[in-house]
């Protein structure tokens, strides 16, 4: 009977493949060259899960700057130049400007309700209106600034206790710490809380409070391969995979935690007086209005609070982590920021924002850290609107498409020795004093009308947090089971944020004179 099945099956299956190449290869005479694509799932065997942004860099050696893919059932483009990036982050920035409409981020976006992952469309302009204007302006930036410099100066103090003992600092847990409090008290005014600060236990004696993992587990979710995205008859697969069981046990717990926040701050009475206005305060007097289009609800401030919650943490932690290491992998640079923070500020136990503009050399360490390891080296994905001519192609709606920052950054069509960590470049060159909205060099933060609005809060963040840790102490790399060349190895964990995939621990020491 199974034999009688196979053989009516097969043939079947055998004229789709045919039919589906014949069609495949009709509309691939048409687009940008690229790998041949496997029937059915395309090119996506050759995606790494981990660091798919390398994979594509090597793929573009060989089939050029602006590159076709066939991605399961969807077609994408990958963009590997600084000139591909103006025409499509630019030039034709409206055509380009939308979102594909993927399972995680639909779901942990209460459907596309945020700013970041929402497709462009009149209620994407005024979410983006809102946040610019009441969010991240540059008034409302510096008015964290008490808070900024207070979490730094926490952090420094509890690192503090570790230098005479010479105990092993995990610099990312304790970075990964800092900026999800930090974040908390710029966005809901304190730390949370401590059913969220309770201790679990990952093995090999690791340990993370309940509200890093669930950070790590929504960035993780936020670019995890699910059938449904690529094969839509395919989708019941991620529920036997245990996909939707991890969003929906993420999106509650996160749901329960946002709910924790906003039901903290509905009194106004509470937060009278207060001379911050914290971006929860902003958003829950937002309800009252009605300017907008649409009605404002407490599930669109949800949906902001996961953008800010997790934009505002994980990219923050993983460029001081990458900081730190490829400061360690090159002591003359070490030394050198050391000294310029050192011969200026030698009296001071705190470098402030203001000592931050005098320090040069430190500035353009973290230029060279956000050029080597952008936060999201794919950028968000992009999705065509309309048809578009590129390069003399002619691209369709509902393309995909990535643009790939981190082979941007390492062109050497653009940058002299590009997988040098050499911060001496930004001090040469007067055109790259500042990472600037019209230059598509070096894009980690994206550009056009979807650049991340936190850019300039972002690079505030990382600026104090690693000026102060290079100012206040020695470091070396903790002897262990862990060699030092593997703890200082530039492998990156899976997710939509590029995360180092080994851990840094480091021994704090006092500072030499």
């Amino acid at each position: 009977m199974f034999l009688l099945i196979l053989l009516c099956v097969l043939p079947i299956f055998i004229l789709f493949i045919i039919i589906h190449t014949h069609k495949t290869n009709h509309a691939r005479a048409h687009l940008p060259p690229g790998p041949p694509p496997l029937p059915l799932i395309g090119n996506l065997h050759q995606l790494n899960n981990s660091s798919p942004h390398h994979s594509l860099w090597q793929l573009s050696k060989r089939y050029g700057h602006l590159m076709s893919l066939r991605l399961g059932s969807k077609q994408a483009i990958v963009i590997s130049s600084s000139k591909l990036a103006q025409q499509v982050l630019k030039t034709h920035d409206q055509k380009f400007a939308s979102r594909p409409q993927f399972l995680g981020p639909r779901k942990l976006s209460y459907n596309g309700l945020d700013l970041g992952f929402a497709p462009y469309s009149p209620y994407w302009r005024e979410m983006k209106k809102i946040c610019i204007l009441h969010l991240f302006s540059s008034h409302r930036v510096q008015s964290f600034r008490s808070v900024r410099e207070y979490e730094v100066a926490q952090m420094i103090k509890k690192l503090s206790h570790n230098v005479d003992s010479g105990k092993v600092v995990n610099l990312t847990e304790n970075l990964m710490s800092f900026t999800s409090s930090l974040i908390c008290r710029i966005g809901f005014g304190k730390r949370y809380g401590c059913e969220y600060e309770e201790v679990v236990e990952l093995g090999k004696g690791n340990q993370r409070s309940r509200l890093q993992v669930l950070l790590n587990e929504a960035q993780e979710l936020l670019a995890v391969f699910c059938f449904s995205d690529y094969f839509p008859l395919l989708g019941w697969v991620d529920r036997l995979r245990g996909i939707l069981w991890r969003l929906d046990k993420v999106f509650k717990e996160l749901d329960l935690f946002y709910e924790s926040v906003i039901y903290d701050h509905m009194d106004s009475t509470k937060t009278k007086d207060q001379q911050v206005a914290y971006i929860i305060d902003i958003l829950l007097q937002l309800l009252d209005h009605h300017s907008f289009s649409f009605p404002f609800t407490l599930h669109h401030i949800k949906a902001l609070l996961m953008n800010i919650f997790i934009a505002g943490t994980d990219p923050s932690s993983a460029t001081i982590v990458w900081a730190m290491t490829a400061l360690l992998r090159n002591p003359e640079v070490m030394s050198k920021v050391q000294g310029e923070v050192r011969n200026l500020f030698c009296d001071k136990d705190f470098i402030n924002e203001d000592d931050i503009q005098s320090l040069p050399y430190l500035k353009a360490v973290i230029k060279e850290t956000l050029r080597l390891f952008p936060p999201s080296p794919l950028l968000l994905p992009r999705e065509t609107m309309e048809p578009c001519e590129l390069n003399g192609y002619q691209i369709q709606p509902k393309t995909l498409v990535y643009v790939n920052a981190w082979a941007i950054a390492r062109d050497p069509e653009t940058w002299e020795e590009p997988e040098r960590f050499y911060p001496e470049r930004f001090l040469d060159d007067s055109n790259l004093v500042e990472i600037k909205d019209n230059y598509f060099e070096m894009i980690p933060f994206g550009a056009g009308r979807r650049m991340c609005p936190g850019k300039h809060m972002g690079v505030v963040n990382v600026e104090l947090c690693v000026g102060n840790p290079v100012h206040s102490f020695d470091w070396e790399v903790a002897e262990g089971d862990i060699g030092k060349e593997e703890m200082l190895d530039t492998q990156v964990k899976p997710g939509i944020t590029m995360h180092k995939k080994c851990d840094l621990y480091l021994v704090a020491k006092t500072r030499s004179m």
